[in-house]
């Protein structure tokens, strides 16, 4: 039996399902892509390789073995992305919500049921037929639940709005003694670097009470303020446009005091070793690519309550 448990993004983390490169198969064709970093990279000719994507996630594996977490890989679907096991399913507290996602991923989850087999059925939820949320866009932070999400007007008009209202409205209801905050975020099927397209993709909490933020992934003011608020100011590492492009808010905790971070991200890593974290580097280059990085590629499974 797999007890799960998560009330935030950073508490020492116990184990998790990282998702696998294994079987990725090859270059999605351009009409197939579903969110403007790809299709970039697949008209460059850029696209990542299967090989090299897989070096990076089994050097993400070790550094999370090495702080001793018990890591689940999803058995592997041939000729099927299964990198990003965030959006599939996520834990909020001791319940193990299926999200309902793009169609295109139905199958995704086959590859961790095992694990889902091992969680007590009580402990499982499945969203309603009108709720659309992927994990990217939930974020369980202590009294606070944060959702990214689109109103019904970008929710249909855009394929990378992939939260709705409905969803946030979920969560609401599932967890009523948590304060479920909504977010708009914005929105771009085809400018990578207008695109938002998880919450993780411009915020996210590190340690016990700071966040990394970029402002303009918000689309309305009051949401952005609402963070400030509740950070202070003097808490949040601020991103810049090219910066949240390579997705440094899409980092990863272990614990309060360690971080891991791609390789690259080199001003980011200065600022969290002088605020006195540990940061654990990984090559992820070539999996950014997709628009997605550490966070969207793990899906926690048990944190310390």
């Amino acid at each position: 039996m797999i007890n799960v448990f998560v009330n935030d993004e950073t508490s020492p983390l116990r184990a998790v399902i990282l998702g696998t490169a294994k079987g990725v198969g090859d270059v999605p064709k351009l009409a197939d892509a579903y969110d403007p970093k790809s299709k970039e990279h697949i008209a460059a000719g850029t696209y990542p390789k299967e090989a090299d994507m897989v070096k990076e996630m089994e050097a993400f594996a070790k550094v999370l073995e090495k702080h001793g977490v018990k890591v689940y890989r999803p058995e592997i679907i041939e000729d099927y992305n299964q990198i990003f096991s965030r959006d599939i399913g996520f834990v909020i507290e001791d319940k193990f919500i299926k999200p309902r996602i793009l169609k295109d991923r139905d199958e995704e989850i086959q590859g961790i049921q095992y694990v889902i087999d091992q969680i007590n059925p009580a402990n499982i939820v499945e969203v309603p037929v009108n709720v659309r949320i992927e994990g990217g866009d939930v974020m369980p932070w202590k009294d606070h639940i944060f959702v990214g999400y689109s109103e019904k007007e970008d929710f249909e008009k855009y394929i990378v709005a992939r939260t709705n209202g409905a969803g946030v409205e979920f969560l609401t209801k599932e967890f009523p003694d948590k304060t479920v905050k909504g977010f708009q975020l914005n929105k771009s099927d085809e400018v990578a670097k207008d695109n938002a397209l998880h919450l993780d993709c411009c915020f996210q909490p590190v340690g016990e009470n700071q966040a990394i933020i970029y402002k303009e992934g918000f689309k309305l003011e009051e949401d952005y303020q609402y963070l400030v608020k509740y950070f202070g100011e003097e808490n949040l590492i601020h991103i810049t446009r090219d910066e949240m492009y390579e997705m440094n808010s899409n980092v990863f905790s272990i614990s309060p005091k360690v971080v891991v971070l791609e390789e690259n991200f080199t001003r980011l890593a200065e600022i969290l070793e002088a605020k006195g974290f540990t940061v654990e580097k990984v090559p992820y280059a070539e999996i950014s690519k997709m628009e997605g990085l550490l966070r969207c590629s793990t899906l926690p499974l048990e944190r310390a309550k």
